[in-house]
């Protein structure tokens, strides 16, 4: 019995020391998260399209808040990089996308191609794309950003960028 009770005693005691060395070690090497990159990422459309040369949102708002131009969001458009240089208080620059002379497309699935593998609902980051497996998908024409990230996955090349038509209600 007395064995036990030194068992269990010694177990709490190496427990309430790798706690203490936990909490100490949270302290010591506790990360600061930048707010202004938190400010900037919120703005941000969360599309990860990588239009920006970026892997996604978040190392884009990185880079910005270090100093890079906030005019390179294409699916974010005019409106977000005027939120984002009146967030960092510069002077609000036009798109690196020449937005007056790009043709506005959408993707468009030929429905007689698609396989329903699914490929490409996976890859768009704005879920613009719905379908089931083995079975047609269709495009979200309101939804899709033009980021093209689902037409290189698409095994059966069926998926196009087409223009579409800028009337007053798109």
């Amino acid at each position: 019995m007395i064995e036990i009770l030194i068992a269990v005693l010694a177990i709490t005691i190496l427990a309430a020391i790798l706690g203490i060395l936990l909490g100490l070690a949270s302290i010591y090497f506790k990360s600061e998260a930048d707010p202004m990159v938190d400010q900037i990422d919120a703005i941000l459309p969360q599309t990860q399209c990588g239009q920006c040369n970026y892997t996604g949102c978040r190392p884009y708002a990185q880079a910005i808040a270090n100093g890079d131009d906030v005019n390179k969001c294409l699916p974010g458009g005019q409106a977000t990089m005027d939120k984002l240089a009146d967030l960092m208080g510069i002077k609000v620059i036009q798109s690196v996308h020449d937005e007056a002379t790009k043709i506005k497309t959408v993707a468009f699935i030929d429905e007689h191609d698609c396989i329903g593998c699914t490929k490409c609902i996976q890859a768009c980051p704005v879920d613009a794309i719905i379908g089931s497996t083995k079975a047609m998908h269709t495009v979200i024409k309101d939804e899709c950003t033009s980021c093209v990230l689902c037409v290189a996955p698409c095994p059966t090349n069926c998926i196009k960028m087409i223009p579409i038509t800028i009337t007053p209600e798109n």
